[in-house]
């Protein structure tokens, strides 16, 4: 039997509760990963709601050398200097082929490690993320979509799009299941045709 895939899922204080909720719960109950939490120094977290985790683990790479993907969820601390150092452990994936997320402000930390380089990508708008990081490398294959967007191993996504971020982020993670991932998302989009 196939050893199941394990992604480490980044949380800071005030991260968004709505935003890995969907990524997570699907890619362990339909896909069969395991999902681990990691903070920075291995320290609990509180997010926006006041809800507290208390984390598996650190965010150091070499703690973390047995992932498959690791996705950063979205606070806004991640804009402001406050903002914790990633890169270690991104580009660490990044360099074994693993998948690699930013949802929300999450993306700005992807583009701080410099992911974004010749890769086609989104985030909370193109004002926004250029308001952030005026330089950062790869602006110019921005995509200014209010869904994510994934190019190779690397996702992106606004914050309102935790659906398409689950969906794309698990693509990537398993190109093999295209037939499980079209039954997830008929499975989201019902939600959505349905009458309100």
């Amino acid at each position: 039997m196939p050893q199941s895939k394990k992604i480490g899922f980044v949380f800071i204080n005030r991260f968004a509760d709505w935003e890995y909720g969907l990524l997570a719960a699907s890619a362990v109950e339909w896909f069969g990963a395991e999902a681990i939490s990691l903070t920075p120094e291995g320290q609990p977290v509180t997010s926006t709601s006041g809800f507290q985790l208390t984390p598996q683990r650190s965010i150091d790479s070499t703690e973390n050398a047995d992932l498959d993907a690791v996705a950063v969820i979205g606070s806004d601390v991640w804009a402001s200097d406050g903002a914790p150092d990633v890169s270690g452990l991104v580009n660490a994936v990044a360099a074994r082929g693993g998948v690699v997320g930013g949802i929300c402000a999450g993306t700005l930390a992807l583009a701080r490690a410099g992911l974004f380089k010749d890769k086609a990508h989104t985030s909370n708008g193109q004002d926004w993320i250029l308001k952030h990081l005026p330089t950062y490398v790869g602006a110019e294959r921005y995509n200014d979509v209010p869904h994510a967007v994934a190019d190779g191993t690397i996702v992106s996504a606004p914050g309102s799009a935790p659906g398409t971020f689950a969906k794309e982020f698990i693509g990537a993670l398993y190109p093999d299941k295209q037939s499980e991932l079209t039954e997830m998302r008929a499975l989201f989009a019902r939600e959505y045709g349905a009458s309100s």
